[in-house]
Order: C-alpha cells, then sequence, then structure tokens
C-alpha cells in the first residue's frame, strides 16, 4: 500500500506530533487563486480532467517534460486522451512532489488506492468521475469535508466582490474572502494600463486624470475590499528596484503612461516604489498582511506565451540583487511608522537568509510582524519546504510562523497542507532526536497546532 498512515513521519516523535496535534487542525487558506464565482455556483466537475488539469501548470510542465505533445495538454484533445497522458506520466515523476500529491489527492478525496499509471487509468477516471457527480463533491463541499474555514482569493481592485457578498449572505461554515492585488496598478508599462485606470475610474465613480486622484481611487477600493472582509494584500513583484521620486515626477510619469508614451526604466522603477509606498501606508491603517511574492520570471519562452498566454508552465526563477531595494522599501514605510505585517516570498531559496535577516530589523508590535513565507511554487517540495522551515527558525522566531496555503487553481489541493504538517512534524520530530529540542508532548504539540492554525488565525484577523 502506497502512503502508508505514517508517510514522511520518520520517528515516533513525528508520528505523535502529526498524528495527535497537526492532522486534526482546520485548514486557513489565506492565499489561493480559486475563482469565487466557481466557489459561488458550487457546481460539480464534470470529470476528474476538469478537477485535475484544468489550469494546473504544475502538472503540465511534467507532461510536457515527458514529452507528451500539447493537443493533450491544453489542445482539443478528448479529456479522456488528457487524463490517460497525466496517467502516462505519472510513473516517470517519482521524486517529485506531484507523484506523492497525485495519489494523496485521489485517496483522501476518492479513497482510491491505486497506483497512477496507465494500466490503472480506466478504473480511476471511473470511480473518480462517479465521486464527483455525486453533492459531496460540487466546489464547496470539497473545500469544506477538507475541514478548510478560510479561503482568500486574488482580486483586482477594481472586482466588484458580487460572489464574495452572495457567499457571505448564504455560507456560515465556510467564509470566502478577497485579497487585494493591485498588480495592474503598478505595472504602469504593460499594456492596458490606461484602460485599467479608466475602468478604476468607473468603479469608485470619480474621475482619475492626475496621479493624486489615481492613489485616492486605490485608497476607496482598499476601504471597499476592507468592508468585505478583505484583511490581506498580495503583490508579484517579480523584480524589486527601488527609486525615489517627487509629486511633480510623479505626475509627468502618469501622464505619459496615459499617453501612452514609452517610459524609461528610472520612471518605471520610480512610479512602482511610490505607488507601493503609498499602499503600504492604506494597508498599515487598516491593519492589514501585506503579501509580497518576489523574484519569478515570467513567461521565459515567448513563442509559447504568445500561444497560449502567461500562466501555462514557461515561468522560472529570477536572481537578481535583493537586499538593498527590499531594505529601502520596508525602511521607507518604517521611517514613518507605517510599516504592515508583511509575509516576503521568494522564488529564489538563495534569498532565504536576506530575508530573515531583514525580517529581524523591523519585528515589533505583533509576534511575527515580517515572516518569511513557506516554500512557494517551485519550492513547495518536501526539500523546498524543509529548508525554508530551517531558514525561519535558524533566523527568527519559527513559533510565529503562520504555516501553509495552497497557492493554488485546484479544488483538490488542500492535500498540500497535509503533506506540509507532516514535513514540519518530521523536522521537529529529528530536532528531538538529536536532542536540539526538548521530549516536551505539550511544547511541541502546541507548536504544530500553532503553525499549523492558530497562528494564521490570530495574525491575520479573519474572525475579529
Amino acid at each position: 500500500m502506497f502512503l502508508s498512515e505514517d508517510f514522511l513521519l520518520k520517528d515516533e516523535w513525528a508520528k505523535k506530533l502529526y498524528h495527535s496535534y497537526a492532522k486534526k487542525m482546520p485548514i486557513i487558506d489565506y492565499h489561493c487563486h480559486l475563482d469565487p464565482k466557481e466557489i459561488y455556483e458550487n457546481k460539480n466537475f464534470e470529470n476528474i480532467t476538469e478537477a485535475w488539469l484544468g489550469g494546473d501548470h504544475y502538472k503540465w510542465r511534467l507532461m510536457r517534460a515527458c514529452g507528451v505533445p500539447e493537443e493533450k495538454i491544453t489542445g482539443n484533445a478528448s479529456d479522456f486522451e488528457k487524463f490517460l497522458a497525466w496517467c502516462q506520466t505519472v510513473p516517470k515523476i517519482i521524486g517529485n512532489p506531484l507523484y506523492t500529491w497525485t495519489h494523496l489527492e485521489l485517496k483522501r478525496f476518492f479513497d482510491i488506492d491505486l497506483l497512477v499509471n496507465e494500466e490503472n487509468a480506466q478504473e480511476i477516471w471511473d470511480q473518480a468521475n462517479k465521486c464527483l457527480a455525486t453533492p459531496e463533491f460540487k466546489r464547496r463541499e470539497i473545500a469544506k469535508n477538507a475541514h478548510v474555514k478560510v479561503i482568500c482569493t486574488t482580486d483586482d481592485p477594481i472586482d466588484d466582490l458580487h460572489y464574495h457578498r452572495l457567499l457571505a449572505e448564504e455560507e456560515t461554515e465556510l467564509r470566502v474572502l478577497p485579497s487585494f492585488r493591485p498588480d495592474k496598478a503598478l505595472n504602469v508599462d504593460k499594456e492596458g494600463f490606461k484602460q485599467w485606470v479608466t475602468a478604476l475610474a468607473e468603479e469608485t465613480e470619480q474621475p482619475i486624470t492626475t496621479y493624486a486622484q489615481f492613489i485616492e481611487a486605490l485608497g476607496q477600493r482598499v476601504d471597499y475590499f476592507h468592508q468585505h472582509g478583505c484583511r490581506v494584500s498580495d503583490h508579484a513583484l517579480d523584480t524589486l528596484r527601488y527609486a525615489e521620486a517627487d509629486e511633480e515626477q510623479l505626475e509627468a510619469i502618469f501622464q505619459k503612461a496615459l499617453a501612452g508614451k514609452p517610459l524609461e526604466k528610472a520612471d518605471i522603477d520610480a512610479y512602482r516604489t511610490e505607488t507601493l509606498s503609498r499602499l503600504f501606508q492604506f494597508y498599515h491603517s487598516y491593519k492589514w498582511t501585506m503579501q509580497l511574492h518576489i523574484h519569478a520570471y515570467r513567461n521565459c519562452n515567448t513563442r509559447m506565451f504568445e500561444t497560449l498566454g502567461p500562466d501555462t508552465g514557461y515561468d522560472g526563477i529570477n536572481d537578481l540583487s535583493l537586499t538593498v531595494p527590499l531594505q529601502q522599501l520596508l525602511d521607507r514605510a518604517e521611517s514613518t511608522d507605517q510599516l504592515p505585517k508583511t509575509i516576503l516570498y521568494s522564488l529564489n531559496p538563495n534569498d532565504y537568509p536576506i530575508i530573515t535577516a531583514l525580517m529581524g530589523c523591523y519585528q515589533k508590535e505583533a509576534p511575527g510582524k515580517l515572516q518569511l513565507g513557506s516554500g512557494w511554487w517551485y519550492n513547495d517540495t518536501r526539500a523546498g519546504m524543509r529548508e525554508q522551515l530551517t531558514q525561519f527558525a535558524d533566523g527568527s522566531a519559527l513559533g510565529n510562523f503562520v504555516g501553509m496555503l495552497t497557492d493554488s487553481r485546484s479544488f483538490l489541493s488542500y492535500t498540500r497542507h497535509e503533506y506540509f504538517r507532516r514535513v514540519l512534524c518530521e523536522f521537529i520530530g529529528e530536532m528531538v532526536e538529536r536532542g536540539e529540542a526538548p521530549e516536551d508532548v505539550e511544547l511541541l504539540g502546541n507548536l504544530v497546532e500553532n503553525i499549523s492554525y492558530h497562528n494564521a488565525q490570530q495574525y491575520f484577523g479573519f474572525f475579529d
């Protein structure tokens, strides 16, 4: 039998901590990419392909690595053909976390204890699809049955949050809250910026012809999101640079962007720095948590980007210098006592020591005010999670960590929380075995429960 009840739990302390403490804790998924419309409509999936492979570029990358033609990944092949192609891929990816996750999802959600391969494909297809047709496998029910209490979606500032309102009115067991993701407000150099500003003006019912009006409108949207339960923001900062500008310079940059004129690199850096700094102030005033996702390297394959668009499996990891611009950005906010609670993620694990060192320079007021974000994207592997836990423990206070998130577009990805909790208990169990942590089950059990759930519950204020 693959994936026994003790998988990843190598010693008795790891087993005790997981089974008696971590396993029972609910889930707060404070960052994901689920569609609130899908959550509200609460439909059944058509089949396992829609539930498992739709939009999952983690799987798409592995299928491409195994020579699967694009027709059977994102193309017009039938759903069963795509599913079969994934089943043919899985035996080749032992050692990749998706090998474990794939089987764990089948086991936990569908009670299917078969190895995923071509020979078992039809049986898995039939059994999973039979489950997916039942009321227990509607979108929301999947989350509830996984003991999820909070889902934070990722939402553009101009979103009217219609589906969040409807969910708040009728859903009592599961809280679905928006997150404020103003990437389009910062991407002054991207195509569509002027159109986005126009849409922001329409949403706020006020003219936006100056930079000051633009910032005022963003502040109004922060307030609107707050009224709808939002307590977190999120930023995709693929590159992080720092450059200051005065109001006159900012106005000139803003007008050039609205006129569609080309911007210099210095203009872009200054605009992004100053706009971020003003957003920091809004977040601090509302006691939000700010999330900065740093050092993704987007759309590396130009031909495939032009064919399929973004978020299709063609992103890499950036390795630009981080220390100075991150320090300048944090210090700018701290200088006026307006640094919000902040979670710092980097796709490049080489940045972890830099981040933990800078975190310690700005900690105050709240336990773990600044956090090293969980292993993200290419780092949410066993090795990546352990490295993040090691760096957090080495450089800060691990007991303050707010734990795992899915960062996923899949309703079946909540097993990643189980995977993380097993890795966490393995990590702590090893410390006990080495004599680095005391053989105190109450102390360590509380630590595991806090990291699994209670810290997030207290840190974000979702239940206040």
